[in-house]
């Protein structure tokens, strides 16, 4: 490959900010100066599809209206665990305007348990047993009530520590696999080790495995802090709920899904169905939340598509709140023991971990690599254990695992900072290596005002202050299998096209800007077509993914194609391509000033239609961390949280939060800030409001529903100061990823610690409730 030298902007403007020389593949574009001196790229450009979602405009799958639609419900399972003797439609077929019913039956795959019955075992409430497609949605439920199912019904066990325990029943008795979805669920394994419910450990991540000698490290160690920490399941309560609406014709499978990953559902329906994948297309133009449960196709992908199968006609399917709660994923708990060894001066010496939690009939209740990687530590070992039970299973959701270890974790640093007699702030500036966070902390705590914190539990009268803070750290991620075509057309139209779907997070608008910067247009001047499965590959929206791995091959597209067009210019002028420009609009020349033509007379000296180029995501410059596409560098944040608690009630509000973020390039401040703003939300929700509730009894969630399912309302939500830290580290030609991921995992931690410093009593539980509250405070028994 050939290539060549160029120099990048390296650091952060305004601390370090230097030059580093990087080899780079010699098609690539030439470097971008800092924001500073871009026009488009950095800016606050607002949303290209915000008018289309404002008024209503915009269709979601849930709008979805096909001639001849028939609509579809769901037939789940009542009970948490049993065989089905048999499954009675007779009733529910004869209904007037059912069209089909279609009953999942056993496919029992060599290594699976035993089931000699037609139909699968049941593992838990709401597993999915088949559907019914019917004129409407009301006479389709009406049908799967008139649908009789016989159990024979079989011990269960709900509760995390009554699963572990060796006479518990039996959830699985052979080994499980993980489920692919696209998203990644935390530490994993292959499912078979362990006894009983408790599968695991994990003891490794693609960091590594254990190092140094934990028994050596203690023993070094001065100060020992020793805890258990408990964090609760979080459901996903997206507010559009899963599903699909499938139209199978006769030469293509039509899918419109509501997901985070286009070429995932199309991939696995083509899998399940056998067809081609050129046979099946995935298309998702809006899409109303996702937070990282959508990679797949689910049950009810399948489900739409047979109904669709035996009736010839579009079949809509989308989950109501219910089913969203029981079935379609959830962040597991977790009891996760921690032990961290420091020395007088505050060195780590040791850091032991050990976690359970569940996923319920899945695996990925880890609680992630936070405590592996956050604060260097020469001693370090991890076991991570998933314990069945019989509930829905856990899936990927926003930092999956990470959220839950960063609660423990950070907490635990605090309550070293505090044996220490330091400044919980000071040191993690003594024990955190990143730069960036350093600046982080500086920034962060000036805006927050973090001096005027007070020893914890010292303040008078009924409700008291408290100030914590907490940090986070998440990969960078990158899909080499990320592709886009840009387009120039004859017309001077300029048309970008990916099968990579915007979720919400804005990935129109940063398209459309990396492209406009790099044709000296206007963000207005740019079509963007993303979301179907039709177009070159994209990445799916998970794991801070997508602004890392899509953003360069969009770049490099648009350079390759501009290229092609000044290539044109040039010869009617009868110069060197390299001598001329595009900027506001006008194809100009460095060496002769009058010289200009406008961009769209330069598209009519095309002899075709139009200019098309195709570029695929290459390697980062200086290579990868691992060569599947980590990328060297974190994603790293510092979130400072103030909270008011009322002694009295136990009541806690978040009055304030200070988030400060590095993403590498910023591309949208203003989009940045939206994230950052809703994974706070999510984090304050996670620290005191969300958890689900199951009666151990029957094996039912007892608040699916979005009454008392708690998240916080609009007077419940603080003011929010978002800090963004301009970072460049010369990886490839945007240098921007993500910020999904790190907005969320520190919140729930700063606000435990900032609880803390209010009452000075600390929970190592969460939800912190006022019941919680007054407990620590011995005010309640």
């Amino acid at each position: 490959m050939d290539t060549r030298k160029e120099k990048f902007p390296y650091g952060i403007p305004g601390h370090n900010l230097s030059e580093i020389e990087r080899e780079i593949p010699i098609e690539e574009p030439p470097v971008w100066p800092i924001n500073d001196k871009l026009k488009i790229i950095g800016k606050r450009v607002n949303r290209i599809d915000a008018v289309d979602k404002v008024t209503g405009k915009a269709k979601y799958t849930s709008d979805m209206k096909l001639p001849g639609m028939l609509y579809a419900k769901m037939l789940r399972s009542k009970v948490p665990h049993a065989a089905i003797k048999s499954i009675d439609i007779s009733e529910a077929k004869s209904l007037a305007g059912v069209h089909a019913i279609y009953l999942i039956e056993n496919t029992q795959k060599e290594g699976e348990e035993k089931n000699n019955g037609k139909f699968p075992m049941v593992k838990y409430v709401g597993q999915p047993l088949g559907g019914v497609a019917a004129d409407s949605l009301e006479i389709a439920k009406d049908a799967i009530s008139l649908i009789k199912v016989n159990y024979e019904e079989k011990p269960f066990v709900i509760d995390l520590e009554a699963a572990m325990e060796m006479d518990a029943p039996i959830v699985f008795d052979v080994p499980i696999t993980r489920q692919a979805d696209g998203g990644d669920v935390g530490e994993v394994h292959d499912g078979s080790k362990g006894q009983g419910n408790v599968r695991g450990p994990s003891t490794s991540s693609f960091f590594g495995g254990p190092r140094g000698d934990l028994e050596q490290g203690f023993n070094e160690a001065d100060i020992i802090v020793e805890k258990t920490y408990r964090t609760q399941v979080q459901t996903h309560m997206p507010l559009e709920t899963h599903g699909v609406v499938v139209d199978w014709r006769p030469d293509m499978m039509m899918v419109y899904a509501s997901t985070q990953n286009t070429n995932a559902v199309r991939n696995e329906m083509a899998s399940i169905f056998g067809l081609p994948k050129s046979k099946v297309r995935v298309v998702c133009d809006f899409m109303g939340g996702g937070f990282g449960a959508k990679h797949s196709a689910g049950s009810f992908g399948p489900m739409a598509a047979n109904l669709s199968k035996k009736t010839g006609r579009p079949v809509w399917l989308m989950m109501d709140r219910q089913e969203e709660h029981i079935a379609e994923g959830n962040r597991p708990n977790s009891i996760q023991y921690l032990k961290i060894g420091a020395k007088k001066n505050g060195t780590l010496t040791a850091i032991q971990q050990r976690s359970h939690g569940t996923a319920g009939v899945g695996l990925g209740a880890g609680v992630g690599r936070i405590a592996q990687v956050l604060y260097p530590c020469p001693n370090f070992a991890t076991e991570q254990y998933d314990v069945l039970t019989n509930a829905g299973p856990g899936a990927a959701w926003r930092a999956p695992g990470n959220v839950q270890g960063a609660f423990g974790l950070e907490q635990a640093i605090d309550e070293m900072a505090e044996k220490l007699n330091m400044d919980p702030l000071k040191y993690r500036d003594l024990i955190d290596k990143s730069e960036v966070r350093k600046i982080e902390r500086q920034r962060g705590a000036k805006l927050f005002n973090w001096s005027r914190r007070q020893p914890a539990g010292s303040g008078k009268g009924l409700v008291k202050k408290g100030l914590g803070v907490g940090q986070s750290t998440w990969p960078r991620f990158v899909t080499l299998d990320s592709s886009v075509e840009v387009k120039i057309h004859n017309d001077g139209g300029v048309e970008i096209r990916s099968s990579v779907q915007d979720i919400g997070t804005g990935t129109k608008t940063i398209l459309a800007q990396v492209v406009a910067e790099e044709l000296g247009l206007q963000v207005n001047d740019i079509t963007v077509n993303i979301g179907d499965t039709f177009f070159p590959v994209g990445p799916g929206s998970g794991g801070s993914v997508v602004t890392g791995s899509i953003t360069p091959p969009t770049r490099n597209a648009a350079f390759e194609a501009k290229t092609a067009l000044l290539k044109l210019v040039a010869k009617k002028w009868e110069t060197d391509s390299s001598e001329l420009f595009i900027e506001n609009g006008q194809v100009g020349s460095k060496k002769d000033a009058n010289l200009k033509m406008p961009f769209k007379e330069a598209t009519k000296l095309m002899r075709t239609s139009q200019i098309s180029k195709i570029a695929s995501r290459s390697d980062d410059y200086g290579g990868f961390q691992q060569p599947w596409g980590l990328a060297y560098g974190d994603l790293g944040s510092v979130q400072f949280a103030e909270v008011s608690v009322n002694t009295d009630t136990g009541f806690v509000k978040v009055d304030k939060i200070v988030a400060a973020h590095s993403c590498g390039r910023p591309l949208n401040i203003g989009q940045l800030e939206s994230q950052i703003n809703g994974g706070v939300i999510q984090g304050i929700s996670y620290a005191l409001y969300e958890n689900r509730i199951m009666d151990t009894g029957t094996g039912h969630m007892m608040n699916a529903n979005v009454d008392q399912y708690k998240v916080p309302y609009s007077m419940e939500i603080p003011e929010i100061e978002t800090l963004i830290v301009e970072e460049y580290s010369a990886l490839s030609s945007t240098d921007a990823y993500g910020i999904g991921e790190p907005a969320n995992i520190a919140t729930a931690a700063a606000v435990a610690n900032a609880v803390y410093n209010a009452i000075g009593v600390r929970l190592h539980e969460i939800p912190i409730t006022p019941s919680s509250i007054l407990k620590a405070l011995n005010k309640v028994s």
